[in-house]
């Protein structure tokens, strides 16, 4: 992806591209029910790269089928690239794990951005001490095969309700993730940097005890003028 597009959103919030992006028409980019375990890390940005499970069928998904080198989910693994996103599409059924502590250590070691998942990882607590943002909806123990069966690499898929196709760009923060189309990437980057610019000049104003009114949306007719010698104070 483009460098700048991905610096200018490792400064902004998920909320905030949420806005930019429904002033598009654009809906249901956040994955729902997706939650951070080491929210203390810097924002997650990156391309998606994905993986899709499917019910599992147990004459066709028993463990042995990990011996096989080109078993989707270890192959996913091996082929993300680095800088990228590792997508995964679980049926929002964190019953059995998508992945555990060893595959995203894995991820870590090879430089993916982080992994993103609708259901669940094992090892969670060790996932949350290693420096990959990682997402998901709740702790899972048992292995991804007593449910999961990993089906198709780097296809489109749909991951918390949201549609994910290869190469969108895929973005956390300590809230939860929202992907970006891919042709509107560099656009949406550069909206969102000037609402966020706005905002925190919004909220360091509330906090003053100014109203909302007039100010959020800035329909006083001094308000842009406000903002503008704001701006060019603090040198933004």
């Amino acid at each position: 992806m483009n460098p700048e597009t991905r610096q200018k959103l490792m400064g902004v919030s998920t909320a905030t591209l949420c806005t930019a992006l429904y002033k598009r028409g654009l809906r249901q980019q956040f994955i729902q029910d997706v939650r951070p375990l080491n929210a203390g890390l810097p924002n997650m940005v990156g391309p998606a790269f994905t993986l899709r499970y499917m019910p599992a069928r147990e004459d066709l998904n028993p463990i042995s089928v990990f011996e096989d080198r080109g078993h989707p989910q270890r192959k996913a693994v091996e082929e993300c690239p680095p800088g990228a996103v590792f997508v995964i599409d679980s049926r929002k059924d964190p019953r059995a794990a998508s992945a555990g502590g060893i595959l995203v250590s894995r991820l870590m070691k090879r430089g993916v951005a982080g992994v993103v998942t609708d259901g669940g990882f094992r090892d969670s607590p060790e996932i949350a001490k290693l420096s990959i943002p990682a997402y998901h909806n709740r702790p899972s123990a048992p292995t991804n095969l007593t449910l999961h069966q990993a089906i198709a690499i780097n296809e489109p898929i749909g991951c918390g309700d949201t549609p994910v196709f290869p190469g969108d760009i895929v973005v956390g923060d300590a809230e939860g993730v929202i992907v970006i189309p891919a042709g509107i990437a560099d656009a949406i980057a550069d909206e969102a940097v000037q609402m966020t610019v706005f905002e925190d000049y919004v909220q360091e104003k509330v906090l003053e005890g100014r109203s909302i009114l007039g100010l959020y949306p800035p329909t006083d007719p001094g308000t842009k003028d406000d903002f503008a010698a704001w701006r060019k104070a603090c040198g933004r």
